[in-house]
């Protein structure tokens, strides 16, 4: 099985490259969520800061009154061979970090050496000021040193009683309801400090523990300040468990004081009289050997190397779940795209493919919008002929008009045939107006389904360039099939004018008195008054001239019949089935003769879905490492 060193280090590697990922937590599990941590968790001056500084073995945290920690503080540690020790920070990954104590900048080898302390007090202000406010936002630190043990910390704001002057009333709540979002975690182990001065029964940090994890099995008791309890007093019965019983051995520690903090006693030298404290002390001297913070480092590494194996199987179960959904992801949004140019026209070509299986989709009933040409047949169509102004053309006045005008100086002698003409040729042409509506109504319809068509097939979405390109392509084709479709619905209105239905007019001189009122058929069966005049009285007799426009209205409503059948046929043909069998015709013979640089222009994809295929595909090899890298340590 693996060593303890080599599977935490790991473990520490790949919560480091899954917060560099920004994969570190939201909605469902990620590995972040399953991959286990020390919470530290406090009350305001409990000594945490002190704590975990002498596990690290430096001190690089900032101090003073009040609340310091602002922001939760990831720290990752991790034990090198070398004996380098830095500092790196999330939000400055370039940077390297090697002074941990007074701000100092050294640019040898373009390599910044900045204060941890100061870094991190930058980067709380940053978010929340120079304020005394809280913010959930973590900041992100790992540690490179010989001197300490393969851990993942993460140092919480103390939890406080009080609000005091600059702080919102909610700030009590507001605290415990960050630190619980990380205690509650069943992943996350619990580093309860309390300090030994205080009765344990008045411990913040015990009592948040208690109410996460009752049993008590993520949870290892802190003591601090054991060296400042009061004379012929000690605190044997906690460290004991006899005060209050954990799963796990409550550890004692015994901090720097503030008079080393001011001389800027050495962490190292400090652990050394943290040891001797304890192995010259009469009431803890039989706990000395697991007492200090050296030794709760090693506790805490060892348990948590039991949690990782136990976890392991949980672990690479989420992580071949997230490869697969990565690689379903990098399908759904397309592998990078062949520099080759053969390869590239094949590309674009089953590209356009994929816009026209879509169009037509649309155009066939298998996606909505095709309905809607339909619409304009059924719908747009009928109601336009309908509301043309045949009442007001054939009005008595316009139609004694249009004969009296069509004869000329010579009257007509039997019927008004040059009059029958016109004025079936004037209503005719009313026709061209809903016949050309209708072909402008298609068109729209079809330029709408081009534009939903683009933006819903899948395979286009990371090439704009290409989007624009067959835009304007199959925008350009349906304009000529408007140009078409126009003539041809106007050449359907021109030969109704330019050859009229004889038959028609031969059945309605068989039956004369159809269309007329009996008061007009008793008029005509008078004789006239005044023979000599009975041709003129013919030409301006009012039933006469409404006979006319009576038979004229039938024809035209004849005509209106036939149009409202070929005007459809004749915008189907020329538009919507020209638009199924070539929209991309021309497009397709201009591709093929452009060379490899235009072609690559036209793949030139989406910055932003770039970065995205970038990201997937870091966190793709990060997750597949991660897993080789676990069934390596497991099985050495």
């Amino acid at each position: 099985m693996a060593t303890m060193t080599s599977l935490i280090g790991l473990i520490n590697k790949i919560q480091r490259a899954c917060t560099l990922l920004g994969d570190h937590g939201g909605q469902g599990m990620s590995l972040w969520e399953i991959l286990p941590s020390v919470a530290v968790v406090g009350g305001q001056s409990s000594g945490k800061s002190s704590v975990l500084e002498s596990v690290v073995g430096r001190d690089f945290l900032p101090r003073g009154s009040g609340i310091v920690t602002r922001r939760p503080l990831v720290l990752q540690l991790h034990k090198t061979e070398s004996g380098t020790e830095y500092a790196e920070f999330l939000h400055a990954p370039k940077k390297r970090f090697t002074d941990f104590g007074d701000f100092i900048i050294n640019n040898e080898n373009t390599v910044y050496a900045v204060a941890v302390r100061k870094e991190i007090a930058d980067e709380t202000d940053r978010i929340t000021g120079k304020t005394k406010q809280i913010s959930n936002i973590p900041i992100h630190l790992s540690i490179y040193s010989p001197n300490v043990v393969n851990l993942t910390l993460i140092d919480l704001p103390g939890l406080t009683k009080v609000a005091v002057e600059g702080q919102s009333e909610t700030i009590v709540e507001d605290i415990e309801n960050m630190v619980r979002t990380y205690v509650e975690k069943p992943n996350c182990i619990i580093l309860a400090i309390s300090p030994a001065n205080q009765d344990i029964a008045t411990s913040d940090a015990i009592k948040l523990a208690r109410d996460v994890d009752p049993s008590g099995e993520r949870t290892f008791g802190v003591l601090t300040k054991l060296d400042l309890m009061d004379k012929g007093t000690n605190a044997v019965d906690v460290l004991e468990g006899r005060a209050y019983r954990l799963q796990h051995p409550w550890v004692g520690i015994v901090n720097r004081s503030q008079a080393d903090i001011n001389k800027n006693v050495d962490m190292i030298l400090a652990r050394r009289k943290e040891r001797e404290y304890f192995e010259t002390s009469p009431d803890y001297g039989h706990l000395a050997s697991r007492m200090g913070s050296e030794y709760l480092a090693k506790l805490l590494s060892e348990h948590l190397e039991l949690v990782i194996r136990q976890r392991i199987p949980s672990i690479i179960a989420l992580i071949n779940k997230t490869i697969d959904e990565l690689n379903a992801e990098l399908d759904r949004i397309g592998r990078p795209i062949a520099t080759d140019g053969g390869a590239q026209l094949y590309m674009i070509l089953e590209l356009c493919r994929a816009f026209d299986r879509v169009f037509k989709e649309h155009l066939d009933g298998g996606r909505p919008g095709g309905d809607r040409i339909f619409g304009v047949f059924d719908n747009q169509l009928p109601a336009a002929l309908k509301k043309l102004p045949f009442d007001r053309y054939l009005s008595l006045k316009n139609v004694q008009k249009v004969v009296t005008e069509a004869d000329g100086y010579q009257p007509h002698l039997i019927a008004p045939e040059q009059g029958y003409r016109r004025l079936i040729d004037g209503a005719i042409s009313y026709f061209k107006g809903p016949a050309e509506a209708s072909v402008d109504a298609v068109h729209y319809v079809l330029k709408e389904l081009v534009r939903k068509s683009i933006a819903e097939t899948q395979e286009l979405k990371r090439f704009p360039s290409l989007q624009t390109d067959i835009a304007t392509a199959a925008n350009e084709s349906l304009e000529k099939f408007r140009d078409e479709s126009r003539k041809t619905v106007l050449r359907l209105v021109e030969m109704e004018s330019s050859y009229l239905t004889a038959d028609f007019f031969r059945k309605l001189n068989a039956e004369p008195e159809k269309n007329l009122n009996p008061s007009d058929k008793k008029k005509n069966a008078e004789p006239d008054k005044n023979p000599n005049q009975s041709h003129t009285g013919d030409r301006l007799n009012e039933s006469y001239l409404r006979r006319i426009g009576s038979n004229v209205n039938a024809y035209i409503a004849m005509v209106c019949d036939t149009l409202r059948n070929t005007i459809p046929k004749a915008v189907v043909y020329c538009q919507v089935k020209e638009a199924k069998r070539s929209l991309l015709t021309n497009f397709y013979a201009q591709v093929g003769s452009r060379e490899k640089e235009r072609l690559s222009a036209m793949l030139d994809e989406d910055p932003q879905l770039m970065d995205r295929r970038i990201q997937i595909a870091k966190r793709l090899e990060l997750y597949i490492s991660a897993r080789d890298d676990i069934d390596a340590v497991c099985w050495k």
